[in-house]
């Protein structure tokens, strides 16, 4: 039972969809906001290098540190890292009574590994077990999940650090096709972790689909079939819903699960609607369903404690017709969907690429 002082967030949560903020800024852990989101029915917080990067650059807070790993000899990188673990950490410092209450479900905080690394496997899971030896083993803060993005190169480092007892969150998923290889990473890892005798009690993990952005680049394709326009993201999430209920259902699965390791929630993230002809929570209100989580940003949060309308089990509601646009309508409108996937998975992990550069410059600015 959800207890947050939010009515719209416990219905939500009490449906079985988890609220996380997708935001995290020093200026929030000392004026309070975050530990009101988490008072009013937050229940989780995920974090990206963009976000990071604005965090950073958009305040004052954090010139002194920067100014003082600088002074030690710390490059850019380094600092940039070190000043995102130390916001990650305090997070997760308030977050960890969630994490207690819901029995380690919720509660949890995201640090994605550089995003430079994203098609070096051996250096990503270097980053990740840096991450968590420092963060989770040293820190004790074992609310902390490490973010490694789904591209090809990403498959083994997600089953090498679920293997370690890591908890991971899979990030940047556009397509089906990649989510059943990310579930399968998943799957094996656990399966080695369980083998070694890895402690999983504490242990959870996320396979996080990028929502939002899938409307974006498909409706410009659909300009002659308007009534398909603004339908491509939530259909296809109900079909990844789909197939989680497939695998977590699986007998392999269930083996894991008897065991004590908690399936792999799907989590909907970039779930702000970026076309103002659409409703505000069309990506929230029809993802509702259980072991299910929804990463929103500051306005979209805001839009959902005011005027949330979850409804049980949303996320069933019109699968076949799901189906029917993903898997026949779109081809007959002449769209390549996994052309269209893979562009966004390229775009997404040179977005990020992004986002960290202008944070490097910004803070090699600051550091003088």
């Amino acid at each position: 039972m959800a207890t947050g002082k939010n009515a719209h967030l416990n219905a939500m949560a009490d449906l079985g969809t988890s609220p996380w903020i997708d935001n995290i800024s020093r200026d929030w852990l000392e004026d309070g906001t975050l530990s009101r989101l988490i008072e009013d029915g937050v229940v989780g917080l995920t974090s990206n290098p963009t976000i990071f990067a604005n965090a950073i650059s958009k305040s004052s807070v954090y010139d002194s540190q920067i100014k003082e790993l600088k002074a030690k000899g710390f490059e850019a990188g380094q600092i940039a890292l070190e000043l995102a673990k130390a916001d990650v950490a305090a997070a997760a410092t308030l977050l960890e009574p969630v994490s207690k209450r819901t029995s380690h479900l919720d509660g949890w905080v995201s640090l994605e590994v550089d995003p430079f690394l994203a098609f070096d496997s051996e250096a990503t899971i270097k980053a990740a077990r840096e991450i968590s030896q420092e963060l989770v083993v040293e820190g004790g803060h074992r609310n902390v999940m490490v973010k490694i993005p789904a591209t090809k190169a990403g498959l083994g480092p997600i089953e090498e650090a679920i293997a370690a007892g890591i908890s991971v969150n899979v990030t940047l998923i556009f397509s089906i096709e990649r989510y059943r290889e990310v579930y399968e990473a998943f799957l094996k890892g656990a399966e080695r972790g369980l083998e070694a005798g890895v402690d999983y009690s504490h242990h959870r993990s996320v396979a996080s689909f990028f929502v939002s952005r899938l409307d974006t680049a498909v409706d410009p394709l659909l300009k002659d079939h308007p009534e398909l326009q603004g339908k491509v993201a939530v259909a296809q999430s109900k079909l990844a819903y789909q197939t989680f209920l497939e695998v977590a259902g699986s007998d392999r699965s269930q083996r894991l699960i008897e065991a004590g390791i908690a399936p792999q929630r799907p989590l909907w993230a970039s779930t702000s609607s970026k076309n103002p002809n659409y409703p505000d929570l069309v990506y929230v209100d029809n993802l509702i369903g259980p072991n299910t989580v929804n990463t929103m940003p500051l306005a979209t949060m805001e839009a959902v404690m005011d005027h949330g309308a979850a409804r049980k089990n949303s996320i069933l509601e019109g699968v076949d017709e799901a189906r029917e646009l993903i898997e026949i309508n779109l081809g007959k409108a002449g769209v390549n969907l996994s052309g269209v996937t893979a562009d966004l998975e390229s775009q997404g992990v040179s977005s990020f690429s992004a986002s960290w550069k202008q944070l490097l410059d910004e803070i090699d600015k600051k550091a003088v």
